[in-house]
């Protein structure tokens, strides 16, 4: 049993909501030293409070907005200050921040760039969290790292990263941000930290990523939406990646490809209910709930359907490859292409279009003269995932028979090869009901 424990590694990486303030910071560190495989830790930075609160990474954003406007920043500076001295200060840290709030602010200031000013939230708190905790600081900057063309660099990351935390016995690394090629800060997308997380533990080979955050786990759906929602056990990296592209959140959707590479287990936890099991997301699983079948549901809104209709469109060669030469060539992607016989339909992000609907339009109608071209917005996309589908019969007929039974109209059915999901599209009016009308035709 010693050896495991000397062996074991169990990265865990902290919500904004885990660290909002001292009493979370204490909640952290119960967790983080109850177990002594829990050896490097991912912090974001501190988020709300209570629900009228300031998230410090937006006060940094504003910060950023100010300078570029010639705008004084000293009254935001001034709040994200008082936050951090006001954690400091309840933990009874050893730790000076004054050097660093006076170069944050002054690099702010001469233009250091919105991603460094973002980025200083998560550094702050992760100084701070090593400093508690009595682990070493490692700065990501150097170790996590961006191409050129601002994708991030994996494999580099990881020859890096690993051979840094190999001298780490236990580290802080903050989350959401690496650098590019000339050094300046670079960070992921909102809720990149997570990413982080599953970056280290690729590196370090953990046996586990634990991700905290404020809910019992991943749930089967959107609990704005569909009230008390069960928590889902165990989910695959598959079925995370729909549901996370779909709207589901919990975990960034990119945070799966790290951990997937190396097949580490990815436990979402509760910071707040650290004894509750939470979720298991795996490379795979024969494991399933058998009175509901399904994983779990989510959906966006803000879908538009651009459909060309042409007689004889299926016997056309290349008509397909035309339609979709247009969408690229106005930087657009799309997301599905539910097609007839004689119709094409390309489903695509309304805001994505907005300023290239009439250009579409016309390049269209060049490339392959149809009868007709239109774009209809307002649709909602709702995807019903599970591995367990495939298995059972009737699953299908259940999900469209709960639409009906709800008097919704269907739009748009699509279903992926392997049959891990059905994608229905609704109007946006009516995507609130025809979520939960599937949820409780599945959940008793």
């Amino acid at each position: 049993m010693d050896n495991y424990i000397n062996n074991c590694v169990k990265v865990v990486k902290f919500g904004g909501s885990s660290l909002a303030d001292a009493e979370q910071f204490k909640k952290v560190r119960d967790i983080i030293l109850d177990d002594p495989c829990r050896r490097y830790v991912v912090p974001s930075a501190p988020g709300k409070r209570f629900k009228e609160d300031d998230k410090v990474t937006d006060l940094l954003y504003a910060c950023y907005n100010l300078s570029a406007q010639g705008e004084p920043i000293d009254d935001v500076f001034n709040k994200i200050v008082e936050r951090y001295d006001s954690i400091v200060n309840a933990l009874n840290v050893d730790l000076d921040l004054s050097d660093e709030y006076l170069h944050i602010k002054w690099s702010i200031k001469h233009h250091a760039g919105r991603d460094y000013a973002a980025s200083r939230g998560e550094y702050l708190n992760g100084k701070i969290l090593a400093s508690y905790l009595g682990y070493d600081f490692v700065d990501p900057t150097v170790f996590i790292k961006f191409a050129d063309d601002g994708l991030f660099d994996s494999e580099m990351t990881n020859t890096l990263l690993s051979a840094k935390l190999a001298k780490h016995e236990k580290a802080v690394i903050p989350g959401f941000y690496g650098s590019m090629p000339n050094g300046t800060i670079k960070t992921f997308s909102r809720g990149g930290s997570d990413i982080t997380g599953s970056i280290v533990a690729r590196a370090v080979g953990a046996d586990i990523y634990e991700n905290w955050t404020d809910v019992d786990g991943f749930l089967m759906a959107d609990p704005r939406i569909v009230d008390d929602p069960k928590v889902i056990s165990t989910i695959t990296y598959r079925e995370l990646r729909e549901l996370s592209y779909m709207g589901a959140g919990v975990l960034h959707e990119d945070s799966i490809f790290p951990v997937r590479v190396a097949g580490i287990p990815i436990n979402i936890r509760n910071t707040n209910n650290k004894n509750s099991r939470g979720t298991m997301i795996v490379p795979a699983s024969d494991e399933f709930d058998t009175s509901s079948i399904i994983t779990g549901i989510a959906g966006k809104k803000g879908f538009s359907v651009l459909t060309i209709e042409k007689a004889l469109m299926n016997s056309e060669t290349g008509f397909g490859r035309k339609v979709l030469e247009v969408i690229e060539e106005e930087g657009i992607s799309f997301e599905h292409l539910p097609s007839g016989i004689d119709t094409m339909s390309v489903v695509l992000n309304t805001h994505e279009i907005d300023e290239h609907r009439k250009a579409i339009k016309e390049a269209i109608c060049e490339a392959v003269n149809p009868d007709a071209v239109s774009i209809e917005d307002g649709l909602a996309l709702i995807a019903v995932v599970g591995r367990a589908m495939p298995k059972a019969k009737g699953t299908a007929y259940r999900v469209f028979k709960a639409v009906a039974e709800a008097d919704i109209n269907i739009k748009m059915i699509d279903q992926g090869s392997s049959e891990l999901n059905i994608i229905l599209g609704v109007d946006e009016a009516d995507f609130n009901a025809a979520l939960n009308a599937i949820y409780y035709e599945f959940v008793k």
